[in-house]
């Protein structure tokens, strides 16, 4: 349980600290958009009230206390979870990793209403239009990982 919590909390604070720097000290908010090696990495600034892509942004309010609540919940759950059982390595870092996304997009949303994205990739003609952060990817390199390293056939 310790290895999920030092990936938790790297992750966070990894997260957080990204998104204080390149949004208010880099200036993102205001400019929109940083072209730091294009058009493969560009800051873009979105904030995004729903779930991904936007989904359920409609309701702002009601979604970002719901998802608060929601994220809160499946962090506990998998933390729940893997304090009950013996595990892999690999399936502790991978809810750690999961853990701490959920949490640092959480606290986004009860600090600023909403998740702070920036990150935008695009490559071989294709515009991505879509942003999103370091929480993001280590919230589906988590559950990825949570699929591959638990199950029956893979406990220690």
């Amino acid at each position: 349980m310790r290895r999920l919590g030092l990936v938790a909390a790297l992750v966070f604070l990894l997260d957080q600290v990204s998104k204080v720097y390149v949004v208010f000290h880099m200036g993102l908010a205001l400019d929109q958009r940083i072209d730091v090696w294009p058009p493969y990495l560009t800051f873009r600034m979105a904030w995004n009230r729903g779930v991904n892509f936007g989904l359920l942004a409609h309701d702002a309010d009601l979604a970002r206390w719901l998802l608060i609540t929601v994220s809160l919940a499946i962090s506990g759950g998998v933390a729940i979870w893997m304090a009950r059982g013996r595990h892999r390595p690999a399936a502790l870092v991978s809810a750690g990793l999961l853990i701490g996304g959920a949490l640092g997009n959480a606290l986004d949303r009860v600090l600023y209403g909403a998740v702070a994205d920036f990150l935008n990739m695009s490559c071989c003609g294709i515009d991505n239009p879509y942003a999103f952060n370091i929480a993001d990817v280590a919230i589906f390199a988590g559950a990825l990982g949570l699929v591959l390293y638990t199950g029956k056939d893979k406990t220690p």
